[in-house]
């Protein structure tokens, strides 16, 4: 399950033979919540909801889809949650686990008392053993997620009469969902409606996460102020044209500022990750609903320089035929579920 701010979207996996098989799926859009083009700040937010009728949406959805399962895993969404890879010597487990709780407090910007921390070994630094044959220095993935996040979504789930398994990292789920078993250098772009996150993984692990406001959504108010259109027109525009390098597309000059900000920020974080960790990423994978957009692959591969692709998390399940058409649309609305139901608990 997959709680958003203007969206809940539910993924119903079950592993056979080895493989994950889509039995069901549901979303539900908040509607009625896009902002006049000239009053961009009155978002509603399901996050913001009372949790009473998020559950009540929740539980509801379920009944609708005809969802079997009550066995669910969650994610808390990458704003509310802290996570990074840092370098430790290791001496034991025990050792790595009482001097966790003192380093962490360098990079977690809360008290730690707020938060349920967790941490893994991610990686060996420089090869060395100490006595014993033990790597001398690790690489340690760092995750923190405030308490009362955690309780939430346990009401909310107990309210909504299911089990919760599991509560995990966006981020993670994204991960697990398009990239698998790759541990190259890889960038994974989701750009969602109201904004944009930008993670570098290594190894199968979230090593730098960038968020900033512009999403979706700000396109298509470009587009509808600029050509004096309604938001509904400028999103079938949006997604009639795109960023094609044809005559007839009137959108182009409207968008293409913000989309640049996008490719700047993009190569910013990746030049900053590189010349830091002297390691080269040659991948970037693109995901949210602007990759529905035709050509932004296109321009993003372009002015980068570097291989880019859409981002296609059914490429991991087996899923019934008669859903091919809309593979595209689903595959950018549901990869952060079908990564959590993907999870081994």
């Amino acid at each position: 399950m997959d709680i958003g701010t203007s969206s809940i979207k539910l993924v119903e996996l079950e592993k056979r033979g080895g493989r994950f098989h889509l039995t069901n799926y549901a979303i539900f859009e908040l509607r009625n919540n896009e902002p006049s083009a000239n009053q961009p700040s009155n978002w509603q937010s399901i996050l913001k909801m009372p949790d009473e009728e998020i559950a009540d949406g929740i539980k509801e959805l379920a009944k609708k889809a005809q969802i079997a399962s009550s066995d669910t895993v969650s994610a808390i969404p990458s704003f509310s949650t802290f996570a990074t890879v840092i370098e430790m010597p290791y001496i034991s487990n025990e050792d790595l686990a009482r001097s966790i709780q003192f380093e962490a407090k360098k990079y977690v910007p809360i008290p730690l008392e707020e938060v349920v921390l967790d941490w893994s070994i991610v990686g060996v630094i420089d090869g060395k053993t100490s006595q014993g044959g033990k790597p001398s220095t690790v690489e340690v993935f760092l995750a923190a997620v405030p308490k009362d996040e955690t309780v939430r979504y346990q009401n909310i789930m107990k309210n909504s009469g299911l089990k919760l398994k599991a509560l995990e990292l966006e981020n993670s789920a994204l991960i697990r969902a398009l990239l698998g078993n790759d541990l190259s250098p890889t960038v994974i772009v989701n750009i969602g409606g109201r904004s944009t996150s930008i993670i570098i993984v290594n190894r199968g692990y979230e090593r730098v996460s960038h968020n900033y406001e512009i999403g979706g959504f700000e396109i298509t108010r470009a587009i509808a102020q600029s050509l004096n259109v309604s938001l509904e027109k400028a999103e079938e525009l949006k997604r009639k044209f795109g960023l094609k390098k044809t005559e007839e597309n009137i959108i182009n000059e409207s968008m293409i500022s913000l989309i640049d900000m996008m490719v700047f920020e993009t190569k910013k974080t990746i030049l900053n990750y590189e010349e830091s960790k002297k390691e080269k990423i040659y991948n970037i994978v693109l995901i949210g609903g602007l990759t529905n957009m035709p050509g932004l692959g296109d321009y993003f591969k372009e002015k980068i320089g570097r291989e880019v692709k859409i981002g296609n998390p059914f490429s991991r399940i087996i899923y019934p035929n008669e859903l091919q058409p809309i593979i595209p649309e689903l595959s950018s609305m549901l990869a952060g579920a079908i990564g959590l139901a993907m999870r081994d608990v």
